[in-house]
């Protein structure tokens, strides 16, 4: 009996650890779905360096560093003023792609020698030296001042974009000067109601509010760097409220009447202007067509032979 006791207690045993092995291999498979669910709704493992830097787009890998350290060694040869005049210019368009007049100025250098490849390309293809040198010429100069085109346009768009959101922002003034909020208050309602290039400004106003500048001198640099006329002209009638006492609810109404009348003016202008720019495709596609199907038989008639 001995042995066959010590059997069973042995085979006991053993089924026990294999109960607790089957039950470890459970709960670690359990863990794996329970990992693998995870990573399915954002639970995904932290990525390495190398896998965030490819993630990057291939501008901001291999392009910005390259205009960056061309931009660096421009900025010893680039005048002040014509630093800070540029400067200007970025900050009215918005600063696009975050470039600084360094970074510009390499961009026109890159642009440019791109460009005057093309043209000597072009002018190789075509197989006359004449041509690859016009091309070469050409491309640079195009090259060279493109970005610059293109920086005004954007300086031009920002101003209308500040243009068009100005009446809609002063109403929203006016209805939360109203309701009791601070003109500071006002301002952030805006920011948070409208996404544009006037939200943007009123923005950086706050921030610099924030950080301790005083608010007037933040408005006014706002409205002189702006370049919008009626920007400016609100921003001084604050300005002259604040240092007269003036009640800031009544001059944000006035202004936002004035605002909504110069819309409907700008309005009626572009109104008018509509039929003298609809002069120039008249003439030069409709009134063509019309001589091609009122006198074409009659040119036939009187080129057939007789």
């Amino acid at each position: 009996m001995m042995p066959l006791l010590a059997l069973v207690v042995g085979l006991g045993i053993f089924i026990i650890f294999i109960g607790f092995a089957r039950n470890a291999a459970s709960a670690a498979s359990t863990a794996d779905i329970v990992a693998q669910r995870l990573q399915v709704y954002g639970g995904e493992k932290p990525l390495t360096m190398e896998e965030v830097e490819l993630q990057r787009p291939f501008s901001e890998r291999a392009l910005r560093p390259m205009i960056e350290k061309l931009g660096a060694l421009l900025s010893r040869s680039t005048p002040q003023e014509a630093r800070k005049k540029l400067l200007n210019e970025l900050d009215l368009a918005g600063r696009p792609g975050n470039l600084t007049p360094e970074d510009f100025g390499a961009v026109r250098i890159v642009a440019a020698a791109v460009m005057a490849a093309v043209g000597l390309l072009l002018g190789l293809v075509l197989g006359s030296p004449l041509y690859a040198v016009l091309g070469l010429a050409g491309g640079t100069v195009i090259g060279y001042f493109l970005p610059q085109l293109w920086l005004r346009q954007k300086v031009n768009d920002r101003r209308r974009e500040i243009q068009r959101g100005l009446p809609d922002a002063m109403d929203l003034l006016v209805i939360a000067v109203d309701a009791g909020l601070g003109f500071d208050a006002a301002l952030a309602r805006v920011v948070e109601k409208y996404k544009n290039a006037l939200s943007d400004e009123f923005s950086k106003v706050l921030r610099e509010v924030s950080l301790g500048r005083p608010r007037l001198e933040a408005m006014d640099e706002m409205g002189r760097s702006s370049g919008v006329e009626d920007l400016h002209n609100f921003i001084q009638a604050i300005i002259q409220s604040e240092q007269f006492g003036t009640g800031i609810g009544k001059i944000l109404r006035i202004q936002a009447d004035e605002m909504r009348r110069k819309r409907r003016q700008r309005a009626q202008e572009l109104a008018a202007q509509a039929t003298l720019k609809m002069l120039l495709p008249m003439v030069g596609c409709i009134f063509p067509t019309l001589w091609i199907v009122l006198l074409g038989p009659a040119a036939l008639i009187l080129m057939a032979p007789r």
